[in-house]
């Protein structure tokens, strides 16, 4: 399956952020909600987004 690359560097950066802080916050926590960081570093590391997909959403610079 080819999924489209819709996610751009600044994107991808805040992505990779984002999901650390997330991660971080569910270890201090001691709750599963650090699998959302897992997923907003996934997506990042994929750079394509499916929710982008169905909303025909792109932020990746042609």
């Amino acid at each position: 399956m080819n999924m489209p690359k819709n996610i751009g560097e600044m994107d991808r950066n805040v992505r990779f952020g984002a999901g650390i802080a997330v991660i971080l916050f569910g270890l201090i926590d001691h709750n599963l909600i650090g699998l959302v960081g897992l997923v907003l570093i996934g997506t990042a590391y994929l750079r394509t987004c499916p929710a982008y997909t169905l909303v025909n959403m792109d932020t990746n610079k042609k």
